[in-house]
């Protein structure tokens, strides 16, 4: 009855509805910290609205994972599934990158500098990545069905906007978190600003 007398005000107002939907959605901060306390960066934050949503058509940060000093850039990546991610080669030797999770098995052969190669990610879930010349090189491929997710900053914390407000799960994924699948899921009404900190174990 709020949405209906709202929305007949807007209307009275000249403003179109689709205007007061939009602004009915919220905004999300997720803070996740470890057993002592200290700020966990890195972990992906997804929230599924439990009235359903629309597939992600993407995100505003570039699907791509560089080789950079010998390091995969960034180390954490998110995608929305059915993305295909771009592996650039900024190093001076010659990478080469597998994946052995259920999600994504695959192989890229050796390529060099400023040589790109590409993989697409069809199912949702992670992917730990490796090269088979550095073996201390690892990457993390989070590949989400929703377009409410984020990592978190160096505080810990993820901001997400535009969330509908109602019944919704919330699931943290982190490689070193100490759970099956090192993921963690608690459901939530989400309203206005949510705000809430998750306490994970990791390994």
């Amino acid at each position: 009855m709020r949405l209906i007398a709202l929305l007949t005000a807007c209307l009275g107002l000249g403003l179109p509805a689709a205007h007061l939907l939009a602004a009915s959605n919220g905004s999300a901060r997720v803070q996740v910290v470890d057993e002592r306390g200290v700020p966990v960066r890195d972990a992906v934050v997804e929230i599924m609205p439990a009235s359903g949503i629309g597939a992600p058509s993407g995100f505003p940060w570039r699907a791509a994972m560089a080789q950079k000093e010998l390091q995969f850039v960034p180390g954490t990546l998110i995608v929305a599934k059915g993305t295909s991610v771009a592996f650039p080669n900024l190093d001076r030797v010659r990478h080469s990158i597998y994946s052995f999770s259920p999600i994504a098995r695959f192989e890229i052969d050796l390529y060099g500098r400023d040589q790109t190669r590409t993989q697409r990610f069809n199912i949702a879930g992670s992917a730990a990545l490796g090269c088979n010349i550095h073996d201390d090189m690892r990457g993390y491929i989070r590949v989400v069905e929703t377009p409410f997710a984020a990592k978190t900053d160096s505080n810990g914390i993820a901001n997400i906007s535009g969330v509908p407000g109602g019944a919704a799960r919330v699931t943290i994924w982190h490689p070193r978190l100490r759970a099956p699948g090192n993921e963690t899921k608690a459901a939530v009404t989400l309203g206005g600003i949510f705000s809430r900190k998750f306490k994970v174990s990791l390994r």
